[in-house]
């Protein structure tokens, strides 16, 4: 992958295919006055396993690189904790690792050096006495209510909120100073907390920093994105071939509906951007589907659009593209599921981790219970006599009653 070096290229491979930029001058001015690279950065809280929505955000991340911008990912271990205890602090430090693993696994499976990619774990800087300060000091400006709006998309909302839901949002605006950036990076539900930063930061004596947001896409369900927290909305990072297709097959896809389609929003926002890096030529789409003869033979597209237009009309039908967008989807996985396979390392952190041993319940045995034998219909037989006739059998203790008497 070649990397840029025209300004103005630069700054279109930056802001490519993103839904919102805020302060986009500032990125300008860096390139263009300051003539050095952007520094930027992505946070993800270490939660739920990786899914595929990943790939959106590992696109930008190869923009970024190639547009010659120094990138830092934040593994935010203690926002993942602070979010409403997504994840139990035993375990968020192998989550976190368990993120790098997918994050280099899925940039090398679609060509991006990642050697210029710079990690860093939240808690390394979070808990310094400076950054403590900080949060004091940014707590003293922010009120309650702008704290619980910035935090309204990103943290778990719940009937009874927790404090450590409205630290989120002012430890995620401090951590463009502590990380040294002039931008950050996030999907479009991040815009409340971003408006936050830029709003507060100066009182604090901190500079306003650029923001890049990425359009949410929808996941497999109707009406929702790709989430950890839902695994009918999305396909994991390591999900078999045969989890994938039964996965696809159940996405809702309504006939002629391209809006809200989360099939056809991967083709345009994962499946075309990876072709367009590996082939490092603009508008590259290449997308088949083999379809039996008995349905009229197998059928490839070279445009999205078209792609959209046929479907739109019913010419695409959505069985054929669930079929085409899961081998499409197996094909991606595939190198990362092969590295995940020869590296017992990551196994180990894969296990460590998410491994939650199950606990067998065990079927109490029901005991027969011991009623005695003076009770109603004690010594009955268990069959009853044939209509008509009279019951014969009693019991030995009733015989002797009617002997006696």
């Amino acid at each position: 992958m070649s990397v840029v070096t025209d300004p103005q290229e630069q700054y279109r491979l930056i802001t490519k295919n993103l839904q919102e930029t805020l302060n986009g001058q500032i990125i300008k001015n860096v390139l263009e006055v300051e003539k050095r690279p952007v520094k930027l950065y992505w946070g993800t809280a270490p939660t739920g396993k990786p899914h595929c929505g990943y790939f959106v955000p590992m696109i930008k991340l190869a923009h970024f690189l190639k547009a010659g911008c120094e990138v830092t990912v934040l593994l935010a271990d203690l926002h993942a904790y602070l979010d409403n205890m997504k994840a139990p602090l035993e375990t968020v430090t192998h989550r976190a690792q368990y993120y790098k693993y997918i994050v280099k696994s899925i940039l090398t499976s679609i060509g991006v050096p990642i050697e210029k990619l710079k990690f860093v774990v939240g808690s390394s800087y979070q808990l310094t006495p400076e950054y403590t300060m900080d949060i004091f000091k940014l707590s003293n400006i922010v009120s309650l209510t702008d704290s619980k709006r910035a935090g309204a998309d990103v943290v778990k909302q719940v009937a009874n909120p927790l404090l450590s839901g409205l630290i989120y949002p002012l430890m995620q605006a401090l951590d463009e100073e502590h990380l040294g950036v002039d931008v950050q990076f996030g999907g479009v539900d991040q815009r409340k907390i971003f408006v936050l930063a830029e709003e507060n930061l100066p009182s604090v004596g901190y500079k306003k920093r650029a923001h890049l947001m990425n359009p949410m896409v929808p996941g497999l369900g109707q009406g929702g994105k790709m989430s950890a927290s839902d695994p009918n909305s999305k396909i994991d990072i390591l999900e078999t071939p045969k989890n994938i297709k039964k996965k696809v097959n159940s996405a809702y896809c309504a006939p002629g509906e391209v809006e809200g389609n989360g099939l056809i929003a991967f083709l345009q926002h994962v499946v075309q951007p990876i072709q367009e890096l590996k082939a490092d030529k603009e508008g590259v789409f290449d997308f088949s589907i083999d379809r039996p003869e008995q349905y009229g033979g197998p059928i490839s597209y070279d445009s999205i659009d078209k792609l959209k237009e046929d479907y739109s009309s019913g010419a695409l039908g959505p069985i054929d593209l669930k079929a085409g967008v899961a081998e499409k989807i197996v094909e991606l996985l595939e190198p990362i599921k092969r590295a995940f396979d020869s590296d017992p390392e990551f196994q180990k952190v894969e296990v460590a981790a998410y491994h939650v041993e199950e606990v067998k319940k065990v079927k109490k045995e029901k005991k027969p219970k011991n009623k005695g034998t003076h009770y109603p219909g004690a010594g009955k037989a268990a069959s009853p006599a044939p209509a008509g006739e009279p019951v014969k059998e009693v019991t030995e203790e009733l015989k002797e009653v009617s002997l006696e008497k």
